[in-house]
Order: structure tokens, then C-alpha cells, then sequence
């Protein structure tokens, strides 16, 4: 199978590797040939990492070599799955789709790594909607179990038990969900993570003791405010406005906290400050 990964940052390296793992022949693409070398090393980086602690059972040269790069798009045309993970902005995504439907041969099928945006929409853009799914992998993608596969209102029963499939084959678990807003792990998490940045801004507690408060509590292995942090802040407030446009209910209103923290470039572990240093 060949497997067509656009973007070589955090989730589209994860979601290149993970396929690689799996025997699949991977062909990555970026923009900027810079891009597409700290995917590498950062690919690589991780595997070594599961070769010491024995959870690879591959050499991590050989996975390697099952990864292509380039920074172009036609050499997708021959791909059986191309998976988009590139910047969460729905005009930049449904452009990208317009090419892929013209380069990528007709029976292909094209998914999107999207947290939020909506799949129907992005699935008219690239002229193949019956051959359209989203396919939501979790951060770190090598480590964390889950794909939500997410059904557009025209994705036949073929495709998404092709990339049922498929993501089984990568080792994940594959739950399906259809096509509202934040589908429904982000429709779920979003809010709460807006609720604990809503409880830092009106002084309820320290950030620390809202993260402890869940983590000891609630059983959360992160607190919320580390969990923002990590996700970067400027994605949780692109997701809350997905949902409170998509929904239309204040419940979604993005906190005014965070709107704040986003103009002023605290994005959280990328820009190294959040709630925390980093």
C-alpha cells in the first residue's frame, strides 16, 4: 500500500512513522525542504527511542527507509491513502483537497487529520466526496491508541471500512463518529479545557492547584491547563471557535483569557510560555 502523508510537523511525522511501522511504503510532503528535514530527525529521533526500550520490532533504518520526502505534490498520484495534516485553517485545507482530487488517482482515497473543521465541507472541495473521511489521530501519534474516524455526509460504507482498516493495521483503535462540530473527542475535552482557563481568569485557583485538583481527582494523567498547553493554545482557540460557530450555543464561547493569551504569543509549550514555563 502506498500511504501519502501532507505535512511533516508533530502529527503528520507521527502519522508518516506510525504507517512506516506498519510495512507501508510512506511518501511525506511540506512546503520547504527545511521542513521536511526536521520531520526527519525528529522521526528518527523517535524511533530510537522505541528501539532502546525494545518496542520496535523493525531496525529503525528500515522504517526509515520506507519514507520518501518531497516538496511536491504531483508525485502523490499513485497513492492509495493520502492523509492531510497540515495548519487547521479550513480555506488552506480546502485548497490543498481542490489539487489532491486532480493529482491523486480516482480511486484513492483522501483524509483529513482535522481536529475540528468541518470533513462534509472539505470533502466538496475535492470533487471525490464519496472517497473522503476524516481520520483524527491523537498527539504523540507513535504513542497514543485512538484514530476517530469521522464520516462526511457523502463517505460511502467502502471507504470507511478501507481506513477502518487501515488504521487497525497501524496498531490503533478506530472509533467512528459522524460530521458535527469537534466530532467528538474536541466537542468533549474542548470545554473543559476552556472551563479550567475560565477558573484561572476569575481567580479560583492557582493553575497548578486546577491541574492537581483534576489529576487527583478526576484520575486526568495531565492536568487541563498542561493538556492546553501542550495542545497549543492558539489550536484550542481555533476548535472553540469552530464549535461555537458550528453550535451556536455561548456553552462554546471561547474564554476571554484565552483569546488574550493567543494575541500576546503565549501558545504554551511551542512558544515556550503558557500557563507555564516551558
Amino acid at each position: 500500500m502506498k500511504f501519502g502523508v501532507i505535512g511533516a510537523g508533530q502529527m503528520g511525522g507521527g502519522i508518516a512513522q506510525v504507517a512506516a511501522q506498519s510495512g507501508f511504503d510512506v511518501l511525506v510532503q511540506d512546503m520547504k525542504q527545511e521542513f521536511l528535514d526536521r520531520g526527519r530527525a525528529v522521526i528518527q529521533k523517535s524511533l530510537a527511542k522505541l528501539h532502546e526500550k525494545g518496542r520496535l520490532p523493525d531496525v529503525p533504518e528500515a522504517v526509515l527507509a520506507r519514507i520518501q520526502f518531497t516538496t511536491n505534490l504531483t508525485d502523490f498520484a499513485d497513492c492509495d491513502l493520502v492523509v492531510e495534516a497540515i495548519v487547521e485553517n479550513e480555506r488552506v485545507k480546502a485548497d490543498l483537497f481542490r489539487q489532491l482530487g486532480q493529482i491523486v488517482k480516482p480511486e484513492g482515497v483522501l483524509a483529513s487529520n482535522t481536529s475540528s473543521i468541518p470533513i462534509t465541507a472539505l470533502a466538496s472541495a475535492s470533487g471525490r466526496p464519496d472517497r473522503f473521511i476524516g481520520m483524527h489521530f491523537m498527539n504523540p501519534v507513535p504513542l497514543m491508541q485512538l484514530v476517530e474516524v469521522i464520516r462526511g455526509y457523502s463517505t460511502s460504507d467502502a471507504t470507511a471500512q478501507y481506513v477502518t482498516e487501515t488504521a487497525h493495521k497501524m496498531g490503533k483503535t478506530p472509533l467512528a463518529c459522524n460530521d458535527f462540530p469537534g466530532f467528538v473527542s474536541n466537542r468533549i475535552l474542548m470545554p473543559m479545557l476552556n472551563e479550567a482557563i475560565q477558573c484561572v481568569m476569575e481567580g479560583v485557583a492557582e493553575p497548578e492547584a486546577i491541574d492537581g485538583i483534576m489529576k487527583l481527582g478526576m484520575n486526568h494523567p495531565m492536568g487541563p491547563l498542561t493538556l492546553a498547553d501542550f495542545i497549543g493554545l492558539d489550536t484550542c482557540l481555533a476548535i472553540m471557535e469552530v464549535l461555537h460557530q458550528g453550535l451556536g450555543d455561548d456553552k462554546y464561547r471561547p474564554s476571554p483569557l484565552l483569546r488574550k493569551m493567543v494575541q500576546a504569543g503565549l501558545l504554551g509549550r511551542k512558544s515556550g510560555q503558557g500557563f507555564y514555563s516551558y
